[in-house]
């Protein structure tokens, strides 16, 4: 009888299995990654709402979004990211459980220069096919614009990397300033997994 019980507590309790856990990138810091970091031991703090209240809107939403930020993949789209993820729908991956990552207004920013690192963070260590990488144009308001497939500008796609918890890879930029949208695609390797994030920063 107690090992009946057990089971069912445990099987109650939120987790992630191998097969979901996946990772986001760090550094910028995605948009769900920056709300668990920045809230996550806090997320009941009233003063989110004042300080940080995308995060706060988030966190309403479904706290669900920033706890498995390292699980917001899709199966099976075969490289057709554009034509399988409407406009509007880019930083939740097209999932409904993460619409609050595609609100407009003002996220918080990480600084950068023209040229810059990005880091993935991968708990299970799968490794890519390659990463793409877009920037929102030159004029394009992430505070007051929704964000389509044509207010990005692609900037390159990598090569493949190796089965690692941390893949960095160094981009070049020319003619950003301000707040602008980092846009990545991971093309996981295991599987036809992919992701997709939103990482906002300020270009100096």
């Amino acid at each position: 009888m107690l090992f009946v019980l057990l089971t069912m507590v445990v099987s109650m309790l939120p987790w992630t299995s191998a097969a979901q856990a996946h990772g986001t990138i760090i550094n910028p810091q995605s948009r769900a990654y920056q709300c668990w970091k920045t809230w996550g031991n806090q997320h009941m703090n009233p003063v989110m709402q004042t300080q940080d209240p995308m995060c706060w809107q988030a966190f309403q939403a479904n706290p669900d979004t920033m706890w498995n930020w390292m699980s917001a993949l899709r199966d099976g789209l075969g490289g057709q990211f554009q034509a399988r993820t409407p406009d509007g729908q880019l930083c939740s991956n097209g999932l409904a459980r993460n619409d609050s990552l595609n609100r407009i207004g003002a996220w918080k920013t990480t600084a950068i220069s023209r040229n810059f690192t990005v880091q993935l963070y991968d708990q299970a260590s799968h490794g890519a096919d390659y990463f793409r990488v877009y920037v929102s144009k030159q004029g394009y308001n992430p505070t007051t614009q929704s964000l389509g497939w044509g207010n990005l500008d692609f900037i390159t796609q990598t090569g493949r990397y190796a089965p690692a918890q941390n893949i960095s890879f160094n981009i070049s930029t020319s003619g950003y300033t301000g707040h602008h949208i980092l846009f990545v695609i991971w093309q996981a390797s295991h599987l036809d997994q992919a992701y997709m994030w939103c990482a906002d920063v300020t270009f100096s």
